[in-house]
């Protein structure tokens, strides 16, 4: 019985470390996967722009910031928008279809800011 709780602790052991190295390599700022993993999850929802931000701010990526900052303008001009009478019923719409095209060009790499206000949006929340 003691040999079998020996073999158990030492796969637990090696499956910790092979984990340690995951995630060591996942949040690498040098990996360039990361900017991108942080990019994409800031567009879910509120909840995971919050995550993006914390993801973020311990390896910070130029990609990652972009992109936190693009859906961040995004999520403010969609709630500005729903308070005008008529147009705060298209501000949703509108709101999800930057969202999903904010969301391929990040799982693409490209760095595209969204029309008209995306150059805005990096200028005013460029401390993120």
């Amino acid at each position: 019985m003691s040999e079998e709780n020996k073999d158990f602790g030492d796969k637990a052991e090696d499956a910790a470390k092979e984990f340690q190295e995951e995630v060591k390599k996942t949040f690498d700022p040098q990996n360039p996967d990361n900017g991108k993993t942080v990019a994409i999850i800031a567009h879910i929802t509120f909840i995971g722009w919050i995550v993006a931000i914390v993801m973020n701010s311990q390896n910070k990526t130029e990609f990652g910031s972009y992109y936190i900052r693009q859906t961040l303008g995004i999520w403010i001009l969609m709630i500005v928008l729903s308070f005008i009478p008529i147009v705060g019923c298209f501000a949703s719409l509108l709101g999800l279809v930057l969202i999903i095209m904010s969301l391929i060009n990040a799982a693409n790499g490209k760095m595209v800011p969204i029309a008209v206000v995306g150059t805005y949006f990096q200028d005013w929340f460029k401390s993120l």
